[in-house]
């Protein structure tokens, strides 16, 4: 504990010390968590933002490498038309796959 200023010349560097300690403890408590949860929804944000953006970035690649390897065969109207086709049946597909395994069934009355 804190020893008498009057007699200890250490009385200043020991109170500093306490005092620090404390303020460390109160900031390791509160500050810095509250400080990492507010970085991890930042960078949460940023990697959701960037994962969208290359995501709909894929997208127009895929129809625009599509539309360049159906050119080879195809005039170029009739590419551009073909690939929005292939694109259209392909994630439509995806969404009727994805759209019957939305509800699983858990009883026992749908099986019959």
């Amino acid at each position: 504990m804190i020893s008498n200023p009057f007699t200890d010349p250490k009385w200043a560097n020991k109170t500093v010390d306490i005092i620090d300690r404390c303020v460390g403890f109160v900031r390791n408590k509160t500050t810095k968590p509250f400080a990492n949860l507010l970085r991890a929804i930042v960078f949460g944000i940023i990697a959701i933002v960037a994962g969208f953006i290359v995501f709909i970035l894929g997208l127009i690649g895929l129809a625009r490498g599509l539309q360049e390897l159906l050119d080879i065969w195809l005039t170029r109207p009739n590419a551009v038309w073909i690939s929005y086709f292939v694109l259209a049946i392909l994630f439509s597909g995806t969404g009727a796959m994805m759209m019957r395994k939305r509800h699983a069934s858990t009883s026992n009355s749908d099986k019959k």
